[in-house]
């Protein structure tokens, strides 16, 4: 088993990477469709609907983003576009997500609600995955690298939370929800994280590079929101009685559990940037 986890981790990095840095826009905005698509068709699993649905979700998905892609090529990288247009199009996803994790979620997770509506699941369903689609593909258009750098932020909190919570962790953090997550280990992966933005800091925008506190509580905050992310997924694969997602990717489980973290997170950072950058 974990030469086989080991074995896709190192495949998935190498795809990734060559993707990231090598792909026109054109092929990241496919690249990232297809991620999209898989997210769409493993969130049919949680809804709990049957095969010929769930890829009826993939594809439902998939015509969006292109559609999407088609109406504002300026806004997915296509063409050439001012931070005006991008902004235009980002505001309609990344709020609306904002408004989601900011506020729904932690009241979801404290309640404990299931996608016993499928209305409600497909809505919820898109919530997260467009928002995070459209971030993929905008937030690829401040450089690879910076993107990068961004997605670093969820793999050292979860990093950070698993070492931390595996040497002192006591006390549990959603026992009910992930059995394994403490109160230690997601402060561990603050520490991580808040450590690792201010030695990037120099890199970062004047806003944050020269206000300490600020950048110090927004990297809190994509801690906890990177965290709410996690909690979120691992409350409904128990509703539905799943282990993982799918198991599209060997010993990592399926797409959702990849980039569970990544859905909360991309939309604000993208929200942030855009909002400062127009």
């Amino acid at each position: 088993m974990l030469k086989t986890r080991v074995i896709t981790a190192v495949f998935l990095f190498a795809a990734f990477f060559l993707a990231l840095f090598y792909l026109p826009p054109l092929g990241w905005l496919v690249f990232a469709t297809a991620v999209a698509t898989v997210a769409a068709w493993e969130w049919g699993g949680l809804m709990r609907l049957g095969g010929a649905a769930r890829i009826l979700l993939g594809v439902l998905l998939a015509i969006t983003c292109s559609g999407i892609s088609a109406l504002e090529p300026a806004a997915v990288g296509l063409a050439a576009a001012s931070p005006e247009e991008a902004w235009r199009l980002g505001a309609w996803f990344y709020l609306p997500a904002a408004v989601w994790w900011l506020l729904a979620v932690p009241i979801w997770l404290k309640r404990r609600w299931s996608l016993s509506n499928h209305g409600v699941g497909l809505m919820i369903g898109m919530l997260l995955i467009l928002p995070t689609w459209l971030a993929l593909v905008q937030l690829r258009q401040a450089g690879p690298p910076a993107l990068l750098a961004i997605m670093a932020v969820v793999w050292l909190a979860d990093i950070g939370a698993y070492f931390t919570g595996r040497r002192f962790g006591k006390h549990k953090l959603a026992p009910n929800i992930s059995p394994g997550k403490t109160w230690e280990g997601a402060v561990g992966g603050g520490v991580a994280v808040v450590a690792y933005g201010f030695l990037v800091s120099s890199k970062l925008p004047a806003t944050l590079s020269d206000n300490y506190l600020l950048l110090l509580l927004i990297m809190i905050l994509l801690t906890v929101i990177s965290v709410l992310g996690d909690l979120f997924e691992s409350l409904l694969k128990r509703q539905a009685g799943l282990k993982d997602s799918s198991n599209v990717l060997p010993g990592h489980g399926g797409v959702l559990d990849r980039i569970d973290s990544l859905t909360s997170t991309l939309p604000l950072v993208a929200l942030v940037w855009l909002a400062t950058a127009h």
